[in-house]
């Protein structure tokens, strides 16, 4: 796979995962669990959040 066609689909893939775990986030927080309920899974969507923007790094951009 050419460097140009890992960059934009790896940014596409990366920036659909994180939009759809932040609402996921945010509507658990501001439903009927509340912000302090949901306070433990905006945790753990922030920590998988930094994995899949650190994976795309590693992937795409960095240069082996």
């Amino acid at each position: 796979m050419s460097y140009i066609t890992k960059l934009i689909m790896g940014l596409i893939g990366t920036a659909l995962l994180v939009t759809f775990i932040s609402g996921l986030s945010h509507s658990i927080s501001s439903g009927f669990a509340g912000f302090w309920g949901g306070f433990p899974f905006m945790v753990i969507a922030i920590i998988v959040c930094g994995m899949a923007i650190y994976d795309y790094w590693d992937e795409c951009i960095r240069k082996k």
